[in-house]
C-alpha cells in the first residue's frame, strides 16, 4: 500500500498542481521532525515552486527536551544501584558537561529500550535496583508511557519510576504564532499526533491567528498533498483544518488513548530546550502516581543549567533560522560532536540537513 504514497508520478502530479495555483510567496511550517527528515530525504523542498518556503518546527521531542532534564537524567543515571533506560536518541544529547553515553562509558548502567513496558520488565527482573525510564515524547508516546506506570502500580513494582519530559503540540503552536517574529502562514500538522488526539484542538488556534492547517503524514505523497491543501487554503484566504491523512487520522482521534493520558497525567508548565518556558505545554504524573516520579524520588528538582552560546538550535526550532545558517553547522557541530540535540536526534532538523543537504 505504501508504494502508492511513494509513486513518483502521483507526487509529480501534486507538485504540478501546487505550481499551477501558487501566485505569491507562502511560508508553511511542518511541525514534526519526522516530516522534516522525509522532506529533506526526498528533496521535496527543492521540487516545490520557489514561492513556497518550508519552515522547520519544534516537533522533535528529543530536541526540545530541556537541558535541565538532560542534566537530571545524567545525575540519576550516574548513581549507584540505578538502571537508567531510554530511547537511543537521548544517549547522545549533550547536557551541560556530558551525555548519557559518557555515563555509560564510565560504568553507569544505561540501557537503550524500545518502550516503557520494556523498562518495567527490567524492574521486575532486578528488584534490588532502581529502574528509571526517560519518558520523552509528544502526545504520540504518552499513552504507552502512561500504561507503564499503571502496570507498575497494579503489580506492586516499587523500583520503577519515570523521568517525565512529555510536551504537547498546541501550546507550541501558540508560542510560535504568538511571537512577534512569527513568519508562519500555514501549518502541516503531525499525523501521528493527530491519530491519538484528533484535530479539534487545532481549530481555535487556526481561527485565532488566521492560519490554515492540513493534517498530513510522512510519505512523499502525504506531504505533497498536505502542502497542496494548505496552499489552496492560503490562495483562497480560507482558515480551516483539512485532514489530508484520512487513512490514519479521524477528527476525534483515539478516545481510549486520550483517556489513558487523562488518567495518569495532568498539564504543567514545561521548559523547551532553546525556546524557554511554554505555559501548560507539558504533562506530569498525577498525585495518584507521584511515587513513580523519578524527579521527586531522586530529589533532582533544583538542577540549574545554561545553554551553549554557540548553538542556535532554539532559533531553528522556532523556525527563525535554517540549520545551514548556523556558523557551527558541520564544523564545530557534527553528529559525532554535537552542540545541540537537533544534530543528534533522528528527527532533528540539523541532522536532516547534515545527512541530506550538507552541501
Amino acid at each position: 500500500m505504501l508504494d502508492r504514497f511513494r509513486d513518483k508520478d502521483l507526487v509529480q502530479g501534486a507538485l504540478a498542481e501546487i505550481r499551477k495555483i501558487t501566485t505569491r510567496p507562502w511560508a508553511i511550517m511542518e511541525i514534526c521532525g519526522g516530516q522534516t527528515h522525509a522532506i529533506m530525504q526526498y528533496g521535496l523542498n527543492d521540487l516545490l515552486p520557489k514561492q513556497i518556503e518550508l519552515i522547520h518546527g519544534p516537533g522533535c521531542p528529543v530536541c526540545v527536551t530541556s537541558l535541565e532534564l538532560v542534566d537530571k537524567a545524567i545525575a540519576i543515571a550516574s548513581r549507584e544501584n540505578v538502571i537508567f533506560t531510554s530511547y537511543g536518541d537521548m544517549l547522545r544529547v549533550p547536557g551541560s558537561q556530558q551525555d548519557l553515553f559518557s555515563v555509560k562509558a564510565a560504568g553507569g548502567d544505561v540501557r537503550v529500550v524500545y518502550s516503557a513496558i520494556e523498562a518495567v520488565r527490567i524492574a521486575e527482573k532486578n528488584p534490588d535496583k532502581e529502574v528509571v525510564f526517560f519518558g520523552i515524547g509528544f502526545e504520540t508516546t504518552a499513552p504507552a508511557n502512561a500504561i507503564s506506570v499503571v502496570k507498575a502500580k497494579r503489580q506492586g513494582i516499587r523500583n520503577y519510576s519515570m523521568l517525565v519530559s512529555h510536551v504537547c503540540v498546541p501550546p507550541a503552536m501558540h508560542a510560535i504564532l504568538g511571537s512577534p517574529n512569527n513568519r508562519v502562514q500555514g501549518f502541516l500538522a503531525a499525523g501521528h499526533v493527530c491519530a491519538v488526539m484528533g484535530y479539534e484542538d487545532y481549530k481555535p488556534i487556526a481561527q485565532q491567528y488566521g492560519v490554515p492547517m492540513a493534517v498530513t503524514g510522512f510519505e512523499p505523497l502525504d506531504l505533497t498533498l498536505g502542502i497542496l491543501d494548505t496552499v489552496r487554503m492560503l490562495e483562497k484566504g480560507e482558515v480551516k483544518i483539512v485532514n489530508s491523512y484520512s487513512r490514519a487520522v479521524t477528527r476525534e482521534g483515539n478516545r481510549i488513548a486520550q483517556q489513558i493520558i487523562a488518567d495518569v497525567f495532568e498539564p504543567c508548565d514545561r521548559q523547551w530546550r532553546g525556546i524557554g518556558l511554554i505555559p501548560m505545554s507539558g504533562w506530569k504524573l498525577k498525585s495518584d502516581y507521584v511515587d513513580y516520579d523519578a524527579e521527586l524520588k531522586f530529589q533532582v528538582q533544583d538542577i540549574q543549567t545554561k545553554e551553549s552560546e554557540v548553538c542556535i538550535s532554539g532559533q531553528i526550532l522556532q523556525g527563525l533560522k535554517k540549520p545551514n545558517q548556523c556558523p557551527a553547522f558541520g564544523t564545530l557541530c557534527t553528529p559525532q560532536n554535537p552542540l545541540g540535540a537537533t544534530m543528534v536526534s533522528s528527527e532533528g532538523a540539523c541532522s536532516a540537513y547534515y545527512r541530506y543537504a550538507r552541501d
